[in-house]
């Protein structure tokens, strides 16, 4: 049985995982105006992604006897004046959503929580998968500025991103 500030804590990270993907929907749109949409593509399937996450923490939260409570989402950013700018931002949600997920350890070793640790342990090793491939295409990103036919190299790379279900 989880403690009423561990469930909030999980349902809210829950919830935020639903809006991560909601932030990579919106810039997936951003990039498919820009006719980048290989950058689209990517967002796409990183939304894909967040969502897995996100049903992850439900399926977690229902196995330990509780209830997933879903809230209503936020409008994400929808406007952006740059590649860059998305990366930048995409990035930063990146580091708050590890930050969420650290804290929500620390409530669970308060708590000797064990099970919700071992859970979350896979977050903590995703966190640093998504944190680095941000921040590596937000450097690529950088170094190319507004060379047209890095961009569009890039944008075929990212082209070829497909979520896959991970193998418990």
């Amino acid at each position: 049985m989880l403690s009423k500030k561990l469930l909030e804590a999980l349902n809210d990270q829950m919830n935020f995982e639903y809006l991560s993907a909601h932030y990579y929907l919106a810039t997936a749109a951003y990039c498919q105006e820009e006719d980048l949409d290989g950058f689209a593509n990517f967002f796409w399937e990183q939304a894909k992604e967040e969502r897995f996450h996100a049903e992850k923490f439900y399926n977690f939260i229902n196995e330990k006897g509780e209830r997933a409570k879903l809230q209503g989402i936020p409008e994400p950013k929808n406007e952006f004046n740059s590649l860059k700018e998305v990366f930048e931002i995409v990035l930063e949600h990146e580091q708050k959503v590890t930050e969420r997920i650290y804290k929500i350890i620390d409530l669970a070793r308060e708590e000797s929580e064990y099970s919700t640790i071992s859970f979350l342990d896979w977050f903590v090793d995703e966190q640093v998968e998504e944190e680095s491939v941000m921040s590596g295409l937000l450097k690529k990103v950088e170094r190319l500025g507004e060379s047209d036919q890095g961009i569009f190299m890039l944008d075929n790379e990212l082209a070829q991103r497909s979520f896959t279900l991970p193998e418990e």
